[in-house]
């Protein structure tokens, strides 16, 4: 018997978002999070960006039919146990992948992108209908930060008494489960997860460190890795944000700005 047929493949998660050069957040950010917990990870490229630790300095999506070539060759060959999407850019590509994800009987964590770390937006305005009406609807899993649930609900969240009206909000636009990301408050950071009837408040210590590049994304592709593992999504979400924290806690610098979490902090690299 040869090697490789004794070796079993890990989970598979398939992330669709676009691509960071600087490689602290996006399609970067997502496969070393996957390598580190376990999965194979593939991608589906959406966007090219100009990006490093200062900002974002361009941005070039790709067409509707190179999202759809790539997700339909990784899918009908190799198959999928989860989904995660990211950065989409426009209401065309965030249709169509709202399609692809509703036609694939996996699970899927819809992180709904619309701005960057450093504040550049990432999301079309025209695309914000579209990310409610079609792709949210199709999501296990919708992780919006409190920017994005301004963006898409119009609720303000300015402390932890506002974060259900938030989830209640989001969830009426149709994902099975909503984590509300509290990152922004003040104080311990906590997250509230909840699917209308079970609720779980997530907390961990606010570490002093700037470097906080890819947080985003990492949790959603974190979370996706628990879901192909088979865990429940409570579980999936409660062992993503430990490891979250501690890439937080091990963020390094890099470049003049705003550096990246350390995905491999599990392994001792990085800026460690």
């Amino acid at each position: 018997m040869s090697a490789s047929s004794r070796v079993s493949a890990p989970p598979r998660v398939l992330t669709v978002a676009g691509s960071d050069s600087g490689g602290g957040a996006g399609i970067q950010a997502d496969l070393k999070t996957m390598l580190a917990l376990g999965v194979h990870g593939m991608s589906v490229l959406t966007a090219v960006t100009a990006q490093n630790s200062l900002g974002v300095q361009g941005a070039w999506e790709l067409p509707v039919e190179a999202v759809r070539a790539q997700y339909r060759s990784v899918v009908d060959d190799i198959g999928v146990d989860a989904v995660k999407t990211g950065m989409l850019s426009s209401a065309e590509l965030v249709e169509t992948v709202a399609e692809l994800i509703g036609g694939t009987a996996v699970p899927s964590v819809v992180d709904p992108v619309g701005v960057s770390k450093h504040g550049d937006s990432l999301l079309a305005a025209s695309a914000l209908d579209s990310v409610r009406t079609k792709l949210l609807p199709v999501a296990t899993v919708a992780t919006p930060n409190l920017d994005e649930v301004a963006q898409l609900t119009g609720v303000e969240v300015e402390s932890e008494d506002g974060m259900r009206r938030a989830a209640a909000a989001v969830l009426a636009y149709g994902p099975t489960w909503v984590l509300i990301k509290g990152g922004h408050l003040s104080g311990d950071a906590v997250d509230f997860l909840t699917d209308g009837s079970e609720e779980h408040w997530l907390r961990a210590p606010r570490f002093d460190n700037r470097h906080t590049h890819g947080t985003g994304c990492t949790l959603a592709s974190a979370i996706a890795s628990g879901l192909a593992k088979g865990q429940s999504v409570p579980e999936a979400v409660t062992a993503a944000k430990e490891y979250v924290t501690g890439a937080i806690a091990a963020g390094f610098a890099l470049g003049g700005g705003i550096g990246p979490v350390d995905h491999g902090w599990r392994f001792g690299t990085g800026g460690a």
